[in-house]
């Protein structure tokens, strides 16, 4: 399925073709304990040689996952994923806690470049403060058990008109001029969805109970407070993304609003209905940007090139490493991502195109968070290269805005080009109260402990209907109102990884302001910015990247007037 031919690093320190069976790792982690240092360039060595096993598992556990999510219908790729999961992850975790106090403990440690070395060593104090033995067996089972998500969503399929599309693909009738047809595709979806209501729930309450343990083992309160220390979040606290959430709510949800009053005027309708919020004013189809997935991968080159050569060279790369899977089909995985692969240096790039401009957008995000892993591959250490997700998204959340540029490498016509543009820009707008609903949600459900599927369903209706419940009358679909949160795949594989895209949103925007007004300026600060993988705080970074590391009431205001102001200069 996938042949690679981009050649890995040369290894130092590991073998050069390691097989990764414990029995061959165990040894090359005892000799990093064991290991004398004698002074600070031994420290430093010692460091790269870890860090080069390391990126080679790393590796090795993202081309498990990637095969899968590919054909989650296939049980030797599901089986070969979770040997890695159930076998290998549980016996690293030790020796990693025991190198981590191996490094602290070092009587070289100060001596360390404390520039370079400060985020690092701040984040391996942080996981030796929250590590607890106990857990390890909690996250191999999480890790399991959260699999489960993909293989129930990745079997969803639906009949319309004779024909059996995925998810994805069906997503396009709600696109369709006719609301007859909008309203049978989105019940449709929506029912099949509900076929495994239970199910889902039943999965979710499993995680949550592991979570929750994971969480009083390592002496915190909930599961919530837990996850702030383990991802980090060194720069904000839970007060700040509740404030946060107030000013979403104050600032974006009344736009969006008027927005949807204005739609269901154009479309001359008393409300608007779920089923009404994808198809286009202008009462022409859907957009089609792109006829295949192939075309999707040309165009976005081409794309990129304009923006930049390097950044199109970079693509350009991956095609010819055979790194795209992006069409949708039955038995895929949901979703999209871009998977680095540590000792490769590219990226893999996953997603589920049904020729809309959703995939466009899909396809130039994944292609902002590609140019970070291949901006980051020469960092020295691989710890260097893991982002807080709040860079992370930056980088891919700019790459939809300074893309806009070019898109007319999509579209025949100026007036679709316009159309493309305005839809991405609301798209920009919608994101914001949707991430809101999702981390207040997770806020809720973790520090709520014992509550029901019933309690988390009024819970998720409470908090969608605060911000605007999708701008839509939900009258006679009261059911699946409450169960709309189960699409959210990241409720249920990456806890906590959701506000970080509104706080890259704020982000993107800013940078897309400084592109409009200074391009060459403003781009060369955002590749400065992702050159700096994780080796600068966060805020040094947003700084590097020419704007400010802020999600207040005031600077959530000030930029959605400007995105507002864009969108009438469209109108």
């Amino acid at each position: 399925m996938i042949d690679l031919t981009i050649p890995k690093k040369t290894r130092n320190y590991i073998p050069q073709h390691l097989e990764m069976k414990w029995a061959n790792l165990e040894p090359l982690f005892n000799e990093l304990l064991a290991r004398q240092i004698d002074d600070v360039i031994a420290l430093e060595n010692w460091l790269k040689d870890k860090s080069e096993l390391e990126a080679a598992l790393e590796e090795d556990f993202a081309w498990r996952y990637i095969k899968m999510t590919c054909d989650t219908a296939n049980e030797a790729l599901v089986k070969d994923f979770q040997y890695f999961a159930t076998e290998i992850e549980p016996k690293i975790a030790p020796f990693s806690n025991l190198l981590n106090q191996k490094l602290v403990a070092s009587a070289f440690i100060d001596e360390l470049d404390e520039d370079k070395y400060f985020v690092y060593l701040r984040g391996v104090r942080k996981a030796l403060e929250i590590y607890r033995e106990e857990n390890i067996e909690l996250f191999t089972k999480l890790q399991v058990t959260q699999q489960r998500y993909q293989s129930i969503t990745g079997a969803m399929s639906v009949m319309l008109n004779d024909q059996e599309y995925t998810l994805e693909q069906a997503a396009n009738f709600l696109k369709d001029t006719n609301r007859s047809v909008r309203q049978e595709a989105w019940e449709t979806i929506q029912n099949r969805r509900m076929v495994n209501k239970d199910e889902l729930n039943i999965l979710f309450d499993e995680l949550i109970v592991l979570r929750n343990q994971v969480a009083l083992n390592a002496g915190f309160e909930n599961y919530r407070d837990y996850m702030f220390q383990a991802l980090g979040r060194f720069d904000y606290s839970p007060q700040d993304c509740y404030d946060f959430h107030q000013a979403i709510e104050q600032e974006i949800v009344p736009i969006l609003k008027e927005q949807a009053d204005q739609r269901a005027q154009l479309l001359g309708l008393e409300t608007l209905k779920p089923w009404d919020q994808e198809v286009s004013t202008s009462g022409k189809p859907a957009l089609k940007p792109f006829k295949d997935g192939q075309e999707l991968v040309d165009k976005s080159i081409d794309c990129f090139n304009a923006i930049d050569p390097k950044l199109g060279q970079m693509l350009s790369t991956m095609k010819a490493n055979n790194l795209f899977d992006v069409e949708s089909r039955k038995g895929k995985a949901p979703g999209g991502y871009n998977y680095p692969l540590a000792e490769t240096g590219a990226p893999f790039i996953f997603m589920n195109s049904a020729n809309s401009l959703r995939d466009l957008t899909t396809m130039v995000h994944e292609g902002g968070h590609a140019v970070h892993t291949f901006l980051t591959a020469n960092l020295e250490l691989n710890d260097f290269k893991h982002c807080p997700s709040e860079v992370a998204e930056l980088a891919s959340m700019s790459m939809e805005l300074i893309s806009m540029d070019h898109w007319s490498v999509y579209f025949d016509n100026e007036e679709d080009l316009i159309r493309a543009k305005k839809e991405q820009l609301l798209d920009v707008l919608k994101t914001l109260p949707w991430v809101a609903v999702i981390d207040k949600f997770q806020h809720w459900i973790y520090t709520n402990v014992g509550h029901n599927a019933a309690d988390r369903e009024e819970a998720f209706k409470q908090i969608y209907t605060t911000f605007g419940a999708g701008f839509s009358d939900w009258e006679g679909q009261e059911a699946i109102f409450g169960n709309i949160w189960q699409k959210q795949l990241h409720l249920f594989e990456v806890p906590f990884y959701y506000i970080e895209y509104a706080i890259a949103q704020l982000g993107a925007i800013a940078i897309w302001k400084n592109f409009k007004e200074n391009p060459n300026k403003a781009l060369q600060q955002y590749l400065d910015a992702l050159a700096l993988g994780y080796t600068k705080p966060m805020n040094v970074i947003y700084e590097t990247a020419g704007i400010k590391f802020d999600f207040s009431v005031d600077y959530v205001k000030e930029l959605a007037s400007f995105v507002k102001d864009e969108l009438d200069k469209l109108a």
